[in-house]
Formats: C-alpha cells, structure tokens, sequence
C-alpha cells in the first residue's frame, strides 16, 4: 500500500478558518478544479517517520519550508485508489510571492514517446472550510471536518 504524508496549513481571517491547499499539476488536471486540489502531502516509504515525510514534501512541492508550530493531527484517510494519506495541521502564514514547486516527469501526450515535465502543484491558494471542501480530492474533506473539531 503506498502511504503518504502532508501538512494543512490553517490561519484566522475574519472570523472564518482558511486552509491552504494546491491544486494538482499536469495535463490530467489542467481542465478539473472541483477534486483536482489537494493537501500539499507526498510519498514516503518505511524508513522515514510520516511526520518528517510531511515537512518534507511541504518544501518539495511549494518551494518554502514547512512553517515552525504546533502539530495537530488529523490523522489518516485512504483515498479511492488505495494511497493511506495522514496529515497534520500547523497554524501559519507564508509568504505565497515564494512559491516555486516541485516537477514531475511523464509520457505526454500518451504513448508518444515525449517526456514532458510538469508541476506538482500548478497554484496554490487559501479557501475557507466549505469552498476547500469542494475543491479537495473527496477523501481529503475528512481533515476539514476534523480541523473544525479541534
């Protein structure tokens, strides 16, 4: 089963919660937006701790270190193709002027032989709980729900 681990990164406006998510790179989401956004979260394999593999990969897909703060633990979903996804939430601001993502490689167009390079995460954006809600991959609502209840 593949694991991965991300951070949801939360903060306080006008007396509403916004998260931070990212919206899926490449030419399979170019066209979606509601389900093709996602918690800022990557692969890890057994020898690495999941909360290290979040702050990890928070860095490797925005270009920014994952902020310093207080970890709450949203803890684990699995998505509709099987990936264990767990997640933390940190309250922060970051500076979003720095965002630089990470790439990724792949056959494009299909069976063409053509290596192309896309982002991991083509923007990112903060949204309150209900509009994130309808954006994020469906399994990935469940952290919503569980950062309203902490």
């Amino acid at each position: 089963m593949k694991r991965s681990a991300g951070l949801l990164l939360f903060r306080r406006r006008d007396g509403r919660t916004e998260v931070l998510i990212g919206h899926m790179g490449g030419p399979l989401f170019a066209r979606k937006d509601a389900g093709a956004w996602t918690v800022p979260k990557g692969e890890y394999g057994p020898d690495e701790a999941a909360w290290d593999a979040a702050r990890r990969e928070f860095r490797e897909e925005l270009g920014v270190a994952a902020p310093e703060g207080e970890a709450v633990a949203l803890g684990e979903v699995t998505q509709a193709g099987g990936k264990l996804v767990t997640v933390w939430a940190v309250e922060a601001e970051i500076d979003l002027t720095a965002f630089a993502p990470g790439t990724f490689r792949m056959e494009w167009p299909p069976r063409s032989g053509r290596i192309q390079e896309f982002p991991e995460l083509d923007r990112v954006a903060w949204y309150g709980l209900d509009e994130a809600r309808g954006l994020l991959v469906p399994a990935q609502a469940a952290f919503l729900d569980r950062l309203a209840r902490a």
